[in-house]
């Protein structure tokens, strides 16, 4: 008897859930879990769990204990589901990505998504330290999610040493992650093209990139009235901080502030480079190199440097077309006019006190060298045919602490977009991962900022899903006949969409219309027998019966 109340007990537990499963008052249940057959599962649930007749280690459902509640069904902040229309246009824009580097002969390489955290860690207060999404694995190593492709591929680089022979003109499509304040077109997870040239020290390198990228503009629409590129170089920077005594290892902190020159306040700018210890002297000659926004200018610039000259009068010597100016000498000053590569001997009448300026020849130093490389740059593009896309502007200098010469960026010209993709050259990476440095140069384009643009001057392609043929049976008998036909079709490659159930003509006509399907096969009993279809041009609203061996 006690075997048969349990039995009763198991099938009748659903009448008593408000007592021995769940207290309605207690939990807030969703409307449709209180359905009967839902109450029934739910106390299956509770019973299979408890019932010890079943096989041990058999799969159940877990007991509900907990609150029952709708999931959030947005993705995670800053994230993004990518719905059939949304796919085609990512799908769209990847094809150009992809078409672009095969145009210009890129190999296409991939890396994992996940890679070792020190990988992404080179130099303290680099603002991607921050942006990590970071955490030990169960085999307890420290692993990032992918910001940037660049350092994977210098890893990759690395690995594979001499087996590849040199230039390599590698690209990637892929997924990187940041953990940033969103913005318009930034998000915290973006797709992201990169085109990298491996083995080529001169700047014709970074003329081709920049090609590259014009190319694609021009497949999808843009013009240079819509976009533009700012060109500089970090030697220029490297200079001035010499010049005043700067320690190297601040340089990286100071290209992320100076990077944020567009986006902050002079003020917040000034007081930031005075918190990594810039003097205001220095902030004032930097801050005017920077603004400077033509190749002219930069050769003709004065740098103010710290001079042990000793003399209260003012000079003005000239040799061909090179100058000196010596003013200001009471606080010990020279301000350079010209990039001459000379020696002067400056000499005082009135007394015996000699000065040797070496200054002029290496005032710009590096930065001398940066003139001649965007000079030849300048006149590639305008080989290239795209001296209206580019511009000179000291104030580039890109945030990332690997770069080590030209950089650049591109803009939109009305100011409404953040950068759509930046490059430049990275001689000194591979060192930093423990290889052997190789010249190399690279830009990386993501996949939101343009797509903003595009919305912004009316381009986004219109891209609706397109089939080349529905096919419908028209009895649910001939469901094979029609799948038969289905798959003869492609078999010669045509895209098919076959309908799986018994539907009306009404609602075939309508899915037809949809998908812009291109004709609509009808597999009918008097056709099949004959071993035809009917077949309709949607277009055109011909029609025809023809035998299946004949269709195309």
């Amino acid at each position: 008897m006690p075997a048969i109340r349990s039995s009763l007990n198991f099938y009748l537990k659903p009448l008593f859930l408000s007592h021995s499963f769940i207290s309605f008052s207690k939990f807030a249940i969703p409307k449709q879990v209180l359905s009967p057959r839902n109450l029934c599962a739910l106390a299956s649930a509770e019973s299979a769990a408890s019932y010890n007749g079943g096989r041990s280690g058999a799969l159940s459902p877990p007991l509900v204990t907990e609150e029952l509640h709708r999931i959030d069904v947005n993705p995670p902040k800053g994230t993004r589901d990518f719905p059939p229309e949304d796919m085609r246009l990512r799908n769209w824009l990847f094809h150009n990505f992809r078409e672009v580097s095969r145009l210009f002969g890129f190999e296409e390489v991939d890396f994992p998504v996940l890679e070792s955290e020190a990988l992404f860690i080179r130099k303290a207060g680099e603002e991607i330290r921050d942006q990590l999404y970071c955490f030990e694995d169960r085999g307890n190593r420290r692993v990032a999610l992918r910001p940037e492709l660049t350092p994977s591929l210098a890893r990759l680089v690395i690995q594979k040493g001499k087996s590849v022979p040199l230039p390599l003109k590698w690209f990637a499509v892929g997924q990187c992650w940041r953990y940033e304040r969103m913005t318009r077109g930034r998000r915290r997870e973006h797709y992201q093209w990169n085109m990298d040239i491996i083995g080529v020290p001169e700047v014709t390198a970074e003329a081709e990139l920049i090609s590259s990228i014009i190319t694609f503009f021009k497949r999808i629409g843009i013009s240079e009235s819509d976009v533009g590129f700012r060109v500089s170089s970090r030697k220029v920077l490297q200079e001035v901080l010499r010049c005043y005594s700067i320690p190297e290892n601040l340089f990286g902190k100071v290209c992320i502030i100076i990077d944020k020159i567009e986006k902050l306040p002079l003020d917040v700018i000034k007081n930031d480079l005075k918190s990594v210890g810039i003097s205001e002297e220095a902030i004032e000659e930097l801050l005017r190199v920077l603004s400077i926004k033509s190749l002219t200018e930069l050769e003709a610039i004065g740098i103010a440097l710290p001079c042990t000259v000793l003399a209260k009068s003012c000079w003005h010597i000239s040799n061909g077309d090179a100058r000196l100016l010596i003013c200001n000498i009471d606080l010990m000053h020279l301000r350079l006019l010209s990039n001459s590569r000379k020696m002067y001997y400056v000499g005082n009448a009135y007394s015996s006190f000699v000065c040797y300026i070496y200054v002029i020849a290496e005032i710009l130093g590096g930065a001398g060298e940066a003139v001649a490389d965007l000079k030849l740059l300048f006149s590639l593009v305008e080989n290239f045919g795209y001296s209206d896309w580019i511009q000179f502007d000291a104030s580039v200098v890109r945030g990332l602490a690997y770069y080590t010469g030209i950089v650049f960026e591109c803009f939109d010209r009305d100011g409404k977009l953040r950068a759509l993709c930046g490059g430049g050259r990275y001689d000194r990476l591979l060192s930093t991962f423990g290889g052997d440095d190789i010249p190399a140069c690279g830009f990386g384009f993501g996949d939101a900022v343009i797509v903003e643009l595009l919305k912004e001057k009316g381009l986004l392609p219109e891209l609706d899903l397109q089939v080349e043929n529905i096919v419908c049976a028209l009895d649910h008998n001939l469901q094979g006949a029609a799948a038969t036909v289905a798959t003869i079709l492609r078999g010669k490659g045509q895209s098919v969409d076959l309908v799986l159930e018994s539907k009306p003509l009404k609602w075939v006509f309508k899915r037809a219309a949809r998908i812009n399907a291109q004709r609509l096969i009808l597999v009918g009993n008097t056709e099949w027998q004959k071993g035809m279809v009917g077949v309709k041009i949607l277009s055109s609203g011909e029609q025809y019966e023809i035998k299946l061996g004949e269709l195309e």
